[in-house]
């Protein structure tokens, strides 16, 4: 059988499920359509050039490179296609984004026919997607008299590549499309069980929301074809969750607009809006493709006379309507006024400035941000080889700098890694800058769309400014099902041929390694001065600074070795008072989220970055906050360390990463070695007082200050889904936590989940000991609802099993991962057991396990979205409740929430999690966990 005969049965499987021919990216395809091309009297002759034409991935793809170099013997005359000019041929090749077509169209524009150098130069001209080999042989040709070489530097230097693309319009006509009441997570728009898909854009496509929106859509935009679809999360926040660049591809793939004609299901420049704005990283997502992304401001909290807030009967602020969004209304956008309108632009609704800053201007004029971030670079490359005065095409970089003023943690990380800015200047949060990174993370359900990404943006290798980069397997641990199986080898390969130091080895010869990724990412930050970009919205490290992205940013800090982005402004997080010996940090996390409520009434944290003063903690135990910084919606997280708790963290650091070592993980370029080598460096300046742990200063200005009173813990606190609220805009957030007794111990529980990168070593430890302590008092221990343990990381559990810790889940559990016989399919039903799974997400991320639907989950991760952990019934409503590894414990075994005494009692004597800030920490110690 040819691989063309192979590619019918496909498309004709596909068809059977109303899809399209998927896009071919092999080049053993494209030189079967070439043969067939060229033989004029061949049946597959007119398909094959529908399908060369219209349906081959461009950029680095092989396919691509078969593709460029057929157009490239069309254009010099070696072969005739009467269907393809060289005309033609030039204008495919100029969609193409670099890799092999840039390759070709030098080949033609430094080669000897005049006029085919000419029509390649001005190609040329418009492609930004340059690397290093390519500007070396422009920069060669230049020095060597070349004039059409010189004309396209020339060309470059100017930025026409940018200048000469047409301005955005300045009214945008847009009809609403509701997508639901309340904060619209990105799992709507990208379910997480449909993560195998994401890397074929057209049957993911087909997940967004339900069959019933999808029509409601396709209608809107036939009833309003001179319009555009602007999705909108009604009373919330659009896109909370994760990054999800699969959920902007879908929006833009069902609202947005055609990239090129030539390259299938690949849109840009999708509208979104949320009445609470948009989710800092989703709006980053948005950027990339050169979407908007709007904050409405629609609805208001409802005042007294004396301006105070008016609540109802469950204590939340009454809100009134300022102007409706319904599905179907028409309004007006104008981005020279940035203001958002009525239809017929007679009322303004609200001020959109924050949408059309210059640099967001400047994303959807060239059709996303990776046009911008290598355009700047070939300028700028352009202007050095002329020896001529870089005068910018771009907005100039803002600069916020308050003379006297003293900077917060982020500042000063920003202000060390910035690039492009004025020489000596400080700057403050407002300032919009480039910066390097240094830590790059990718995590297996969206690795994929980055691979495409790197193809997209013809990168071949990883940026050598890059201190180390990981490819997780984590999210696909729990079931080496066939959609596994087909994906992460080729994953893997990919990453490990680009440079990244990868979970599973393609040589086959280190035992895969499914630890969670933000595990492994927060042992390879070994300085709390770095940059770290991770391609899920739980990339926060307790060292550093971390940002969750999507798939395309982290493809382009891969590949440049660079993010831009605004310095965000900061709220201060610190505590006081002593933390009782029965609770867990995990409560911290809750109460801290409560008190700041209280104290602010409004999510101070949203969109800024969260300081917390917390460094008396280890770094895998100040995860656990800095983790949970995801759902609080704020941009990052960083955690102010003591000298020697920082020394502590980066030993453990070192240890971790020697274990990679040991197992054959390090590269050719030996950079995890280089990290152990970076993490010694950093050591030695804290030791020598060169430069002490990363601290703000005494006169750094925050936007808020929260205090939490460790004394007002006094009880377990849970995070309710509270999925019956009258207030659908209330349901499924992170506002509602709950004290244990606030159930009365009456909370029916049907699964407990302890696992997921919430949990550390120490919570693992609780386990067993809670349930030797159990056994103590009780006698055997009988669950009366399944308990699902997933270790993080391979490496506590050999730690436990040195320590004896293992032993005893293993006595207590009914069933045992085995990594020689790896599940095949995720369960679907539960026994009152202990299940001891595989290292990694399990149920947190959705897309294998899953609880029955309906369930009640009593679960220590992160996730309570609907849908995410455990579905609906057709009776009930699934519910993911989150709260500390012990309440998690207790309440499985007892099938419901504890009592507090209940609580207490299972917990006596047992080493739970326990902080005291930095002033009140135990004489000597290195930790308050001791």
């Amino acid at each position: 059988m040819s691989l063309y005969s192979d590619y019918l049965t496909e498309i004709e499987t596909r068809k059977a499920e109303g899809l399209n021919p998927k896009p071919i990216e092999s080049d053993g395809l494209v030189l079967e359509l070439v043969s067939q091309i060229k033989d004029l009297g061949n049946a597959h002759r007119e398909d094959s050039l529908k399908f060369f034409i219209y349906n081959t991935l461009p950029g680095t793809t092989s396919a691509a490179g078969a593709k460029a170099a057929f157009l490239k013997e069309i254009i010099l005359g070696q072969a005739t296609v009467a269907e393809i000019s060289a005309e033609f041929a030039f204008e495919m090749l100029s969609h193409m984004k670099g890799g092999p077509s840039v390759e070709v169209l030098l080949d033609l524009a430094l080669g000897d026919d005049a006029a085919i150098a000419q029509q390649a130069a001005e190609v040329l001209k418009s492609q930004v997607f340059l690397y290093e080999a390519d500007t070396d042989r422009l920069d060669e040709a230049y020095k060597a008299g070349n004039p059409v070489a010189k004309g396209i530097l020339e060309s470059y230097a100017k930025a026409e590549f940018f200048t000469k693309l047409p301005e955005i319009d300045e009214d945008i006509k847009v009809v609403t499309y509701i997508a639901g009441e309340g904060d619209i997570s990105t799992d709507l728009l990208s379910p997480g069980n449909q993560a195998h898909s994401r890397a074929d854009r057209e049957l993911h496509g087909k997940c967004m929301m339900s069959e019933k929106a999808q029509a409601e859509i396709e209608a809107l935009k036939l009833q309003h074809p001179d319009k555009r679809v602007m999705l909108i999360a009604e009373k919330g926040t659009m896109g909370v969750g994760s990054s999800r660049m699969s959920g902007v591809n879908n929006v833009a793939l069902w609202t947005g607009k055609q990239a090129s004609p030539y390259v299938p299901f690949v849109n840009y420049a999708p509208i979104v809006a949320g009445t609470n704005g948009i989710s800092p990283i989703f709006l980053t997502t948005v950027g990339v493709t050169g979407g908007i992304g709007l904050d409405l401001k629609n609805w208001v909290k409802k005042v007294d006379e004396d301006g105070n807030p008016i609540l109802n009967n469950d204590g939340n602020p009454v809100l009134e309507q300022k102007y409706s969004v319904e599905t179907g209304t028409v309004l007006t956008i104008n981005s020279k006024t940035k203001k958002l309108y009525s239809e017929d632009g007679s009322e303004e609704l609200v001020d959109v400035a924050g949408a059309f800053t210059p640099q967001k201007l400047e994303f959807m004029k060239a059709g996303g941000s990776y046009a911008i971030v290598f355009g700047k670079k070939l300028q700028t490359f352009a202007c050095e080889a002329l020896g001529v005065e870089l005068k910018s095409a771009f907005a100039a970089a803002k600069e916020v700098s308050h003379e006297g003023q003293g900077l917060t943690a982020v500042e000063k990380i920003f202000n060390k890694n910035a690039r492009g800015t004025t020489p000596g200047k400080t700057l403050h949060a407002g300032s919009d800058v480039r910066v390097k990174v240094n830590i790059v993370g990718s995590q297996d359900t969206t690795g994929l769309m980055t691979s495409q990404e790197l193809e997209a943006m013809a990168a071949t290798v990883i940026s050598p400014s890059v201190d180390g980069a990981y490819q997780s397997g984590c999210h696909t641990a729990s079931v080496w099902d066939l959609k596994a199986q087909a994906n992460i080898p080729k994953l893997m390969s990919f990453m490990n041929k680009f440079g990244l130091i990868t979970a599973r080895d393609p040589k086959g010869e280190y035992h895969a390694m499914t630890d969670v990724i933000h595990k492994v990412l927060n042992d390879i930050t070994v300085d709390d001065w770095d940059i770290t970009i991770g391609g899920d919205s739980h990339t926060r490290m307790s060292k550093g600074v971390a940002f969750g992205a999507d798939s395309g940013t982290v493809a382009l800090a891969l590949a440049t070795g660079e993010a831009s982005m605004p310095i965000p402004e900061s709220v201060k997080v610190t505590f006081k008072g002593t933390m009782a010996d029965h609770m867990d940090f995990r409560d911290v996390v809750h109460a801290t989220q409560a008190q700041m409520l209280k104290q602010h009434g409004d999510n101070v944290f949203q969109g800024r970055i969260i300081e917390v003063h917390i460094g008396t903690l280890l770094a895998d135990q100040a995860f656990t906050f800095t983790d949970w910084t995801a759902e609080m919606k704020a941009k990052a997280s960083i955690c102010i360390s003591e000298d020697e708790t920082l020394i502590g963290s980066l030993e453990l650091a070192k240890g971790r990463i020697q274990i990679m070592i040991d197992k054959g993980m390090d590269n050719a370029g030996q950079v995890l070695q280089g990290l152990i080598d970076k993490a010694d460096k950093r050591i030695a300046e804290i030791r020598s007082g060169e430069n002490p742990a990363l601290t703000p200063d005494n006169s750094a200005k925050y936007y808020a200050e929260v205090v939490v009173d460790l004394d007002e813990i006094v009880e377990p606190m849970i995070a309710d889904p509270d999925v019956n609220n009258a207030d659908v805009s209330k349901r499924y957030t992170h506002d509602t936590i709950r004290p244990i007794s606030y159930y009365q111990a009456d909370k029916k529980v049907d699964l407990g989940f302890v696992g997921s990168c919430m949990v550390h070593k120490g919570d693992m430890k609780i386990v067993a000991q809670m349930l030797k302590n159990l056994e103590k008092t009780g006698g055997e221990v009988t669950f009366k609802a399944p308990l699902v343990v997933a270790a993080p990381t391979y490496n506590i559990i050999d730690e436990m099993k040195a320590e004896g810790d293992w032993e005893i889940l293993q006595r207590y559990s009914g069933f045992e991962f085995d990594d020689f016989m790896p599940k095949s399919k995720a369960r679907t039903e539960y026994e009152n057991i202990l299940y001891l799974e595989r290292p990694g997400c399990n149920l947190c991320m959705g897309n294998q396990e899953k609880a029955a639907k309906g369930d009640t989950v009593l679960a220590t991760s992160t996730r309570l979205f609907q849908g995410r952990v455990v579905e609906d019934s057709t009776e009930k409503k699934g519910e993911s409740l989150l709260a500390s590894t012990p309440v998690v414990v207790l309440s499985a075994v007892l099938g419901r929430t504890p009592t507090l005494e209940e609580y207490k009692a299972a917990v006596e004597g047992i080493d739970l999690t326990k902080f005291a800030p930095p002033l009140d920490k135990p004489a000597g110690a290195r930790s308050a966990h001791f």
